[in-house]
């Protein structure tokens, strides 16, 4: 009997019930056919690798996942979204990536964290994360090669830079893969004991109690604010205490059985956090990507203007600059540039070029695709 081909969109206006619940029992098993396949194909994939070289076979390639989001969402037609599509297209990818090689991956912790949720954002639900309790700790961890890979947070769109983050970057020598933007929303939770009407005390950490300080002083003006290491540490304090409350996310409540009171209390409505994922291997280019750079200067007249100029002249788009003293010297100081573009490039190879005339020291931190969610 010949295969049936699902009906066209405006063909499923016409159906009744019966016919639609069938349509859906089809398509289902048409998709699971496909993903099983799809599978299939990702442990051949890991078999090719591992035969051409078993010591050094690379599983996760960020430009190549970059590439087929990008691709998913460019094509989507819905009726869902562009990002929910490559999210579902993200935990498929996942899942055959642990068929391959399961990923384990480092994150600033403890659990709960929105790093912890950026990290399941960017490599999906079947990556095997390790908390870490500092910065320092999630680049040794990948450093000493007991994790592939590293995730840390940058900067905050409303609090701005990590400094530890970009400080921790000078002294080693791991490159960076790729990024992850997450927004980043602030709910007020009480634990099972918590008396709701004498809250005299709420815990978070200090960037989130910065983040939500307008709505504090116009609803809870007369508790105590209690800066923690974390908001999961902000959580789980709370969980066995009936005078406090605890500012975090969704996971956290989750994690430690709180309930949220309050939902998006954070004062800036487009508050979001840019993470970076760390790793030890160069990426290739993907056709969107940025580059990240450290520039030593001499502190000489002009110096400035020495290092920007080249970035005019090759046409290459500086998306961000941050300036850090120097751990080398008093009153020197260190330059963390993003821009727009991969190393490989032409244009940012004669950039590059002409700013090394001049600095003290150029270091690549790497070139790594866009975020695509």
């Amino acid at each position: 009997m010949a295969e049936q081909r699902p009906p066209k969109a405006d063909e499923i206006d016409s159906l009744d019930l019966a016919q639609l619940r069938e349509v859906i029992d089809r398509l289902d098993l048409e998709i699971l056919e496909r993903i099983s396949a799809r599978a299939h194909c990702a442990l051949k994939v890991a078999d090719v690798k591992l035969k051409a070289d078993p010591d050094n076979a690379v599983f996760y390639r960020p430009e190549r996942e970059a590439q087929v989001l990008t691709r998913v969402m460019e094509r989507n037609q819905g009726p869902l979204g562009n990002e929910d599509m490559a999210r579902l297209f993200r935990e498929i990818m996942s899942a055959c990536l642990a068929l391959e090689k399961p990923l384990e991956v480092a994150y600033l912790g403890p659990e709960g964290t929105f790093t912890q949720q950026a990290t399941l954002k960017h490599f999906g639900q079947w990556v095997q994360s390790k908390p870490m309790p500092a910065i320092d700790e999630v680049f040794r961890e990948v450093e000493a090669g007991a994790c592939k890979y590293g995730v840390v947070p940058v900067e905050n769109s409303t609090e701005g830079v990590v400094n530890h983050t970009l400080d921790t970057f000078i002294n080693s020598n791991l490159k960076i893969c790729g990024e992850v933007e997450l927004r980043i929303h602030h709910h007020l939770m009480v634990g099972p004991n918590t008396q709701r009407g004498k809250i005299s005390r709420i815990y978070s950490h200090q960037q989130s109690l910065a983040q939500c300080r307008k709505w504090l002083d116009a609803h809870m003006p007369m508790a105590e604010r209690i800066a923690v290491n974390s908001n999961a540490e902000a959580a789980r304090r709370v969980h066995g205490e009936w005078n406090s409350a605890a500012i975090a996310g969704e996971m956290a409540a989750s994690l430690y059985d709180l309930d949220i009171i309050e939902q998006k209390i954070e004062d800036s409505p487009d508050n979001s956090t840019r993470f970076l994922i760390i790793g030890t291997e160069e990426v290739g280019t993907s056709g969107e990507d940025k580059t990240s750079i450290v520039v030593s200067m001499r502190n000489e007249p002009g110096a400035l203007y020495h290092l920007l100029r080249p970035f005019n002249d090759h046409n290459v788009d500086m998306t961000r600059l941050e300036t850090r003293p120097s751990p080398s010297g008093n009153w020197t100081y260190v330059f963390f540039i993003d821009f727009s573009g991969h190393l490989g490039s032409e244009n940012v190879q004669r950039a590059l070029a002409e700013i090394r005339e001049k600095a003290v020291e150029v270091k690549v931190l790497g070139s790594y695709p866009k975020a695509v969610l």
